[in-house]
């Protein structure tokens, strides 16, 4: 079928999955699942910035990510530690 691309289909699915799964608490009683490594859509929204910024950050090497053939994440760990590394004392 043209246009149909399987891998993304079986992406998404599995994004949705994930996603029910840390709604829901991936056992009973559990707290829910938390991911470790984010999109970059994902990470944007973690520390507060855009999509693109994060994006520049990957790109000129400030913050490490993780590939999966095409796929880029970015370790939650990484980006707490771009937290602590930028947090300033009030003034």
């Amino acid at each position: 079928m043209p246009g149909f691309n399987l891998e993304q289909v079986l992406d998404a699915l599995a994004d949705k999955v994930a996603q029910r799964l840390r709604d829901d608490g991936a056992i009973p009683g559990d707290a829910p699942l938390r991911p470790r490594l984010l999109t970059v859509e994902q990470a944007a929204v973690y520390i507060g910035r855009s999509k693109e910024a994060v994006q520049h950050m990957v790109s000129s090497g400030k913050l490490p990510t993780v590939r999966t053939d095409r796929r880029v994440f970015v370790d939650v760990e990484d980006l707490d530690t771009w937290i602590r590394e930028h947090k300033q004392a009030g003034m």
